[in-house]
């Protein structure tokens, strides 16, 4: 009895979704049971944002029901299907805080943090959904380091990192750009001791040089054989990491300059 109550539900929901204004009929009804039958139906068959709509709208009424981690599971996965990946990572959150012994609770931590990869903006813009997702994809890495899914997510966390180094290089490179020196040397010291092994750690130990010159040569005359020493060691460290250099030329030049000046200071004294 119970399954021919079944099949003449789904045949009255097909008919109803099949006529004009079906949807919308459906949509405001009351026969929730109709509305989560169509609404596996219209996900099957690919039609997320109609899912969706109805799997927003049956949230409320199946909480703490047999079908409230499926409407929560394909909410979700709806969302992410439309691309609305900022509403869909917070679903995938959600399901995560409500459903914490589902099976699907290892799908719904990826899900969450890859869509924060998929909302990170580019490098100049800000970066705090990055980080969010780097940290979830940290802690989800943690929490299942056997996980088929620990290859892509280890690819995701490097090309979040790049971005976040392209983001504070050109940070540093901005406050030379504009000639704020000193700006610029803090900056870029703190990118070199943040990154080590960035690729662009030559370019920034180069104008981090460039910019510790700059600024010495125009330091109140008590100041300027210190800061022109500094100049010298940071020469050193340059001439010592990048020996073949494409700009050892002009890093040997300011070394020359830095000396000059350093020794018309000690004839003044």
């Amino acid at each position: 009895m119970r399954n021919a109550k079944n099949i003449f539900g789904i045949i009255s929901v097909c008919l109803l979704l099949a006529s004009c204004n079906g949807y919308n009929k459906l949509l405001n009804s009351n026969d929730y049971d109709a509305k989560y039958a169509a609404a596996m139906q219209y996900y099957n068959e690919q039609r997320y944002s109609r899912a969706a709509q109805l799997f927003e709208n049956l949230t409320l009424y199946y909480r703490g029901k047999e079908n409230a981690e499926n409407i929560g599971w394909y909410y979700a996965m709806s969302l992410y299907h439309e691309k609305d990946y900022f509403t869909a990572g917070y679903q995938f959150k959600r399901f995560a805080r409500q459903f914490p012994y589902s099976e699907r609770m290892e799908d719904a931590a990826f899900y969450s943090a890859y869509c924060k990869y998929m909302d990170s903006p580019d490098y100049n813009l800000d970066q705090s959904q990055t980080k969010e997702a780097i940290e979830e994809f940290e802690m989800f890495a943690e929490r299942w380091p056997r996980s088929t899914r620990i290859p892509e997510v280890n690819n995701c966390l490097d090309e979040m990192r790049k971005k976040l180094i392209r983001k504070d290089y050109e940070i540093a490179y901005g406050y030379y750009f504009i000639e704020e020196y000193h700006a610029a040397y803090e900056s870029f010291k703190q990118f070199l001791s943040q990154y080590p092994e960035a690729s662009m750690r030559e370019d920034a130990m180069y104008y981090m040089l460039v910019s510790s010159f700059r600024y010495a040569i125009n330091s109140r005359e008590d100041k300027m054989y210190e800061r022109l020493q500094q100049v010298v060691n940071d020469f050193d460290k340059f001439n010592s990491s990048f020996s073949n250099s494409k700009y050892l030329a002009e890093a040997q030049d300011i070394y020359t300059r830095t000396r000059a000046a350093m020794a018309k200071k000690a004839n003044e004294k």
